[in-house]
């Protein structure tokens, strides 16, 4: 018997199952997932996942869009429902819903260069742009990923970080908060990284996530840099519950982070971006 199309019905969960499950750095995992019925995303989507009897929460997509049966989700350990979450081992079963939320608009970038500006776990719901860009290279200029982390051992994706540094074809520029030994790279906040890379502000869409100040920050850098705002893009995952706007606690001004984003402009976003995270 198939599972309930979550696409009839948005809220009535499917079941998934764990198909592989990646100790990335602590309390971080990565699944890999398999559903029935799944039907792929768009990058910067979210699903509502949920261990049975304690809860669900939303969490962004983390791997490739092109590779339409794979449900890829970096979790990190949090609160009870993402701890349980974490504990889930191969072959578990969970609900899911999904997908849901407005995607990275990828294609803008076209002919352009692509700024990517994450911090900590933020690098998690924009991979999927990364992996789309890389897979139709030709299509962009210059590609530069800007990441932070608090101390080198939590560095996220770190050996994918190394591998994309690698190639001659991207700039990758890494810093941390805290430098620990041994540590030889770069200290400092992320957005430090700008003065360090060379691009063409006027020819630039940036995709920026992380922690809501370090958003605020690289946005505003990006401004008085020369880059627009509508060409600045952030994801918002601020205190969403339903994922369809219907429960009111995502909501910021007008819009409701669940159902007009996560992604949005910084134009349309940095005066909703006044009201501190609650």
């Amino acid at each position: 018997m198939l599972a309930p199309d979550p696409q009839l019905d948005p809220m009535v969960p499917t079941l998934a199952r764990i198909t592989r499950k990646i100790d990335e750095i602590p309390d971080v995992v990565t699944f890999e997932m398999e559903a029935d019925g799944w039907s792929g995303f768009a990058p910067g989507q979210f699903n509502m996942l949920g261990p049975f009897g304690v809860g669900e929460i939303p969490i962004s997509l983390s791997g490739p869009a092109s590779k339409r049966e794979r449900l890829v989700h970096t979790i990190r350990a949090v609160g009870p429902v993402s701890r349980a979450l974490v504990e889930l081992q191969e072959g578990a079963v969970l609900g899911l819903r999904g997908p849901y939320g407005a995607p990275w608009p990828v294609e803008r970038a076209q002919g352009r260069d692509v700024m990517v500006v994450a911090g900590g776990l933020g690098l998690a719901p924009v991979r999927p742009v990364l992996y789309d860009v890389l897979e139709n290279r030709d299509d962009y200029e210059k590609v530069i990923v800007l990441y932070g982390a608090r101390r080198p051992e939590e560095m996220l994706f770190a050996d994918e970080l190394s591998t994309w540094r690698a190639r001659f074809d991207i700039e990758v520029a890494v810093t941390v908060d805290h430098a620990s030994v041994g540590w030889h790279g770069h200290v400092g906040v992320v957005t430090s990284l700008l003065r360090t890379v060379g691009y063409d502000p006027a020819n630039t869409t940036a995709y920026v996530c992380g922690p809501e100040i370090m958003m605020r920050f690289a946005a505003r850098a990006l401004t008085d840099a020369g880059v627009a705002p509508g060409e600045i893009w952030l994801s918002m995952e601020r205190n969403m519950h339903c994922a369809i706007g219907l429960c009111g606690h995502c909501q910021l001004g007008p819009v409701f982070i669940c159902r007009d984003g996560p992604v949005f402009d910084w134009a349309r976003l940095r005066p909703l971006m006044q009201q501190e995270e609650l």
